[in-house]
Protein backbone atom coordinates (compact mmCIF):
# COMPACT_ATOMS: atom_id res chain seq x y z
CA UNK A 1 0.00 0.00 0.00
CA UNK A 2 2.45 2.29 0.64
CA UNK A 3 4.17 2.40 -3.13
CA UNK A 4 0.60 2.97 -3.88
CA UNK A 5 0.61 6.28 -1.91
CA UNK A 6 3.57 7.11 -3.02
CA UNK A 7 2.97 6.82 -6.62
CA UNK A 8 -0.42 8.76 -6.15
CA UNK A 9 1.34 11.68 -3.92
CA UNK A 10 3.85 12.27 -6.61
CA UNK A 11 1.36 12.05 -9.28
CA UNK A 12 -1.07 14.51 -7.59
CA UNK A 13 1.79 17.15 -6.73
CA UNK A 14 2.77 16.98 -10.60
CA UNK A 15 -1.42 18.07 -11.01
CA UNK A 16 -0.43 21.04 -9.42
CA UNK A 17 1.97 22.15 -11.26
CA UNK A 18 0.60 24.37 -14.00
CA UNK A 19 1.54 23.61 -17.60
CA UNK A 20 -0.20 23.69 -21.35
CA UNK A 21 -3.16 21.56 -20.11
CA UNK A 22 -4.02 23.77 -17.39
CA UNK A 23 -3.61 27.28 -19.54
CA UNK A 24 -6.27 25.34 -22.31
CA UNK A 25 -9.06 24.28 -19.36
CA UNK A 26 -8.48 28.04 -17.49
CA UNK A 27 -8.56 29.72 -20.80
CA UNK A 28 -11.25 27.78 -22.16
CA UNK A 29 -13.24 28.17 -19.31
CA UNK A 30 -13.08 31.65 -18.83
CA UNK A 31 -13.76 32.51 -22.28
CA UNK A 32 -16.67 30.34 -23.06
CA UNK A 33 -17.97 28.34 -19.67
CA UNK A 34 -16.90 25.60 -17.55
CA UNK A 35 -19.23 23.45 -19.38
CA UNK A 36 -17.27 24.07 -22.44
CA UNK A 37 -13.95 23.41 -20.65
CA UNK A 38 -15.58 20.05 -19.59
CA UNK A 39 -14.62 18.54 -22.85
CA UNK A 40 -11.14 19.85 -22.64
CA UNK A 41 -11.00 18.24 -19.49
CA UNK A 42 -11.95 15.05 -20.57
CA UNK A 43 -9.42 15.13 -23.82
CA UNK A 44 -6.32 15.61 -21.23
CA UNK A 45 -7.79 12.80 -19.48
CA UNK A 46 -8.03 10.62 -22.50
CA UNK A 47 -4.81 11.63 -23.44
CA UNK A 48 -2.83 10.74 -20.39
CA UNK A 49 -5.13 7.19 -19.98
CA UNK A 50 -3.09 6.65 -23.12
CA UNK A 51 0.48 7.12 -21.95
CA UNK A 52 -0.77 5.62 -18.73
CA UNK A 53 -1.68 2.67 -20.93
CA UNK A 54 1.52 2.81 -22.95
CA UNK A 55 3.70 3.39 -19.78
CA UNK A 56 2.43 0.37 -18.33
CA UNK A 57 2.88 -1.69 -21.65
CA UNK A 58 6.30 -1.28 -21.15
CA UNK A 59 6.60 0.42 -24.52
CA UNK A 60 10.31 2.00 -25.14
CA UNK A 61 8.50 4.27 -27.74
CA UNK A 62 8.34 6.31 -24.38
CA UNK A 63 12.26 6.27 -23.93
CA UNK A 64 13.55 10.04 -24.38
CA UNK A 65 16.31 8.74 -26.86
CA UNK A 66 13.42 6.73 -29.39
CA UNK A 67 12.74 8.88 -32.17
CA UNK A 68 9.24 8.36 -31.59
CA UNK A 69 9.38 10.76 -28.59
CA UNK A 70 11.72 13.12 -30.70
CA UNK A 71 8.92 12.64 -33.39
CA UNK A 72 6.86 13.75 -30.44
CA UNK A 73 8.81 16.38 -28.72
CA UNK A 74 8.48 18.25 -32.09
CA UNK A 75 5.25 17.61 -32.84
CA UNK A 76 4.81 19.02 -29.15
CA UNK A 77 6.93 21.92 -29.62
CA UNK A 78 4.71 23.29 -32.67
CA UNK A 79 1.62 22.77 -31.00
CA UNK A 80 2.41 24.82 -27.80
CA UNK A 81 3.21 27.61 -30.47
CA UNK A 82 0.31 27.56 -31.88
CA UNK A 83 -1.69 27.53 -28.62
CA UNK A 84 1.05 30.65 -27.60
CA UNK A 85 -0.04 32.77 -30.54
CA UNK A 86 -3.59 31.41 -30.77
CA UNK A 87 -3.83 33.22 -27.01
CA UNK A 88 -1.98 36.35 -28.12
CA UNK A 89 -4.23 36.58 -31.13
CA UNK A 90 -7.35 36.48 -29.11
CA UNK A 91 -6.59 38.30 -26.06
CA UNK A 92 -8.47 41.62 -27.33
CA UNK A 93 -11.56 39.72 -28.68
CA UNK A 94 -12.61 37.70 -25.73
CA UNK A 95 -14.71 37.85 -23.29
CA UNK A 96 -16.06 36.89 -19.58
CA UNK A 97 -19.26 35.28 -20.53
CA UNK A 98 -21.39 32.16 -20.25
CA UNK A 99 -22.39 30.24 -22.67
CA UNK A 100 -25.64 27.62 -22.45
CA UNK A 101 -25.54 24.14 -23.20
CA UNK A 102 -27.77 24.25 -26.23
CA UNK A 103 -26.06 24.50 -29.70
CA UNK A 104 -22.68 24.66 -27.85
CA UNK A 105 -21.82 20.62 -29.02
CA UNK A 106 -19.57 21.65 -31.72
CA UNK A 107 -17.51 23.90 -29.18
CA UNK A 108 -17.53 21.04 -26.92
CA UNK A 109 -16.18 18.67 -29.14
CA UNK A 110 -13.27 21.61 -30.38
CA UNK A 111 -12.60 22.03 -26.89
CA UNK A 112 -11.91 17.91 -26.49
CA UNK A 113 -10.41 17.58 -29.40
CA UNK A 114 -7.76 20.15 -28.25
CA UNK A 115 -7.38 18.69 -25.19
CA UNK A 116 -6.91 15.63 -26.20
CA UNK A 117 -3.89 17.22 -28.55
CA UNK A 118 -2.89 18.99 -25.40
CA UNK A 119 -1.96 16.07 -24.05
CA UNK A 120 -0.78 13.69 -26.15
CA UNK A 121 1.88 16.54 -27.89
CA UNK A 122 3.09 17.39 -24.16
CA UNK A 123 5.93 14.99 -23.79
CA UNK A 124 6.29 15.66 -19.82
CA UNK A 125 3.75 13.53 -19.78
CA UNK A 126 4.95 10.76 -21.48
CA UNK A 127 7.89 10.76 -19.53
CA UNK A 128 6.03 11.25 -16.38
CA UNK A 129 4.18 7.95 -16.59
CA UNK A 130 7.26 6.33 -18.10
CA UNK A 131 8.70 7.23 -15.10
CA UNK A 132 6.28 6.44 -12.61
CA UNK A 133 6.14 2.95 -14.63
CA UNK A 134 9.67 2.25 -13.41
CA UNK A 135 8.81 2.68 -9.52
CA UNK A 136 6.74 -0.80 -9.70
CA UNK A 137 8.51 -3.80 -8.69
CA UNK A 138 7.82 -6.97 -7.14
CA UNK A 139 3.96 -7.83 -6.65
CA UNK A 140 3.28 -3.87 -7.18
CA UNK A 141 3.70 -5.01 -11.01
CA UNK A 142 0.99 -7.07 -11.22
CA UNK A 143 -1.71 -6.38 -13.95
CA UNK A 144 -4.02 -6.07 -11.34
CA UNK A 145 -2.14 -3.60 -9.53
CA UNK A 146 -1.05 -1.70 -12.87
CA UNK A 147 -5.38 -1.80 -13.30
CA UNK A 148 -5.68 0.00 -10.55
CA UNK A 149 -2.84 2.64 -10.78
CA UNK A 150 -3.96 3.16 -14.02
CA UNK A 151 -7.75 3.80 -13.14
CA UNK A 152 -6.70 5.73 -10.32
CA UNK A 153 -4.82 8.44 -12.12
CA UNK A 154 -7.18 8.92 -15.11
CA UNK A 155 -9.54 9.27 -12.43
CA UNK A 156 -7.53 12.09 -10.56
CA UNK A 157 -6.75 13.65 -13.80
CA UNK A 158 -10.17 13.89 -14.84
CA UNK A 159 -11.74 15.11 -11.22
CA UNK A 160 -8.76 17.52 -10.72
CA UNK A 161 -9.12 19.30 -14.08
CA UNK A 162 -13.12 19.84 -14.03
CA UNK A 163 -12.59 21.03 -10.27
CA UNK A 164 -10.54 23.19 -12.02
CA UNK A 165 -12.68 24.80 -15.07
CA UNK A 166 -15.77 24.95 -12.76
CA UNK A 167 -14.13 27.10 -9.85
CA UNK A 168 -12.83 29.35 -13.22
CA UNK A 169 -15.97 29.40 -15.19
CA UNK A 170 -18.42 30.26 -12.30
CA UNK A 171 -20.10 34.14 -12.55
CA UNK A 172 -18.44 35.22 -9.44
CA UNK A 173 -14.90 34.66 -10.40
CA UNK A 174 -15.41 35.69 -14.43
CA UNK A 175 -16.90 39.08 -12.73
CA UNK A 176 -13.45 39.65 -11.19
CA UNK A 177 -11.67 38.53 -14.02
CA UNK A 178 -13.35 40.57 -16.67
CA UNK A 179 -10.68 42.65 -17.00
CA UNK A 180 -7.83 40.49 -16.58
CA UNK A 181 -8.96 37.93 -19.16
CA UNK A 182 -6.81 39.91 -21.98
CA UNK A 183 -3.69 40.15 -19.69
CA UNK A 184 -4.18 36.47 -18.52
CA UNK A 185 -4.14 35.14 -21.76
CA UNK A 186 -1.21 37.15 -23.18
CA UNK A 187 0.86 36.11 -20.18
CA UNK A 188 -0.27 32.46 -20.81
CA UNK A 189 0.66 32.45 -24.70
CA UNK A 190 4.11 33.46 -23.56
CA UNK A 191 4.91 31.38 -20.94
CA UNK A 192 3.69 28.43 -23.53
CA UNK A 193 5.81 30.44 -26.47
CA UNK A 194 8.69 30.09 -23.74
CA UNK A 195 7.89 26.50 -23.05
CA UNK A 196 8.20 25.25 -26.86
CA UNK A 197 11.11 27.14 -27.06
CA UNK A 198 13.40 25.70 -24.09
CA UNK A 199 12.45 22.31 -24.79
CA UNK A 200 13.21 23.00 -28.65
CA UNK A 201 16.69 24.34 -27.20
CA UNK A 202 17.00 21.07 -24.61
CA UNK A 203 16.01 18.93 -27.67
CA UNK A 204 18.85 20.53 -29.65
CA UNK A 205 21.05 20.21 -26.82
CA UNK A 206 20.65 16.59 -26.78
CA UNK A 207 20.87 15.88 -30.33
CA UNK A 208 24.17 17.40 -30.82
Amino acid sequence: MHVFLLIAAAHFLALLSPGPDFFLIARSSLAHGWRIATGACLGIALGNGLFILLAFLGTGALKADSPWFLALQLAGCGYLLYLGVLFIRHAERSELTLTGTAGSTASWCRATGMGLLSALLNPKNALFYASLAAMLSGPYASAGWKLVYGLWMFAVVLVWDLLIAVLIGNRRVLRRFNRALPWLERVSGMLLILLALGVLGRAGLNAG
